[in-house]
């Protein structure tokens, strides 16, 4: 599944970063750029993916209670991504699917490392360790997307750095030129 979430982030990112490279290097807002982005992927989804949703900033498990994520305090943190690819609580045997974050080049440090931690917890297989997926619920803070991807622009250069994670680790890191 690992292999088919690259597969479609990437096609998705391709044709993102063809039609958007204009608007990319006005320096519209990043949630502009998300709500682009997340047309292309769910245009790649295709019929094996049809019953999951792509949503931007969408902050809300299915009984309606804010995401959480646990941080390396053990300390619960709502969380709200740039982008996701999930079946909003539907499917609970793959409920998550990719985790997108998005920051220009230009932002802190501080900052990218708090999407990266992000991304690290929220592609671990669970949350503390001790909570194991039985089939049949969805733990209380949220784990278990296949893809985490820290997607970085820096438009002077007018480059992409594209970390992936996945297991709670970074596997593959690249830069891409639009």
């Amino acid at each position: 599944m690992l292999s088919d979430m690259t597969t479609i982030f990437e096609a998705a990112n391709s044709s993102f970063l063809k039609a958007e490279a204009e608007t990319i290097l006005i320096g519209v807002s990043e949630r502009s750029l998300c709500g682009s982005l997340m047309l292309h992927i769910n245009e790649t989804l295709g019929p094996t993916y049809s019953n999951y949703f792509v949503d931007v900033e969408y902050n809300r498990n299915k009984d309606g209670k804010l995401k959480t994520i646990i941080n390396g305090n053990e300390t619960p943190v709502t969380i709200c991504c740039d982008l996701i690819v999930h079946s909003r609580g539907k499917i609970i045997a793959q409920d998550n699917l990719i985790a997108v974050e998005m920051k220009r080049n230009t932002h802190p440090k501080s900052e990218k490392d708090k999407d990266k931690i992000r991304l690290k917890c929220l592609t671990k297989d669970s949350i503390d360790d001790l909570w194991s997926f039985d089939g049949t619920t969805l733990p209380d803070h949220v784990c278990r997307y296949v893809l985490g991807v820290f997607y970085e622009l820096n438009i002077k250069d007018r480059k992409v750095n594209i970390h992936y994670y996945a297991k709670g680790k970074q596997f593959k890191q690249y830069l891409l030129t639009f």
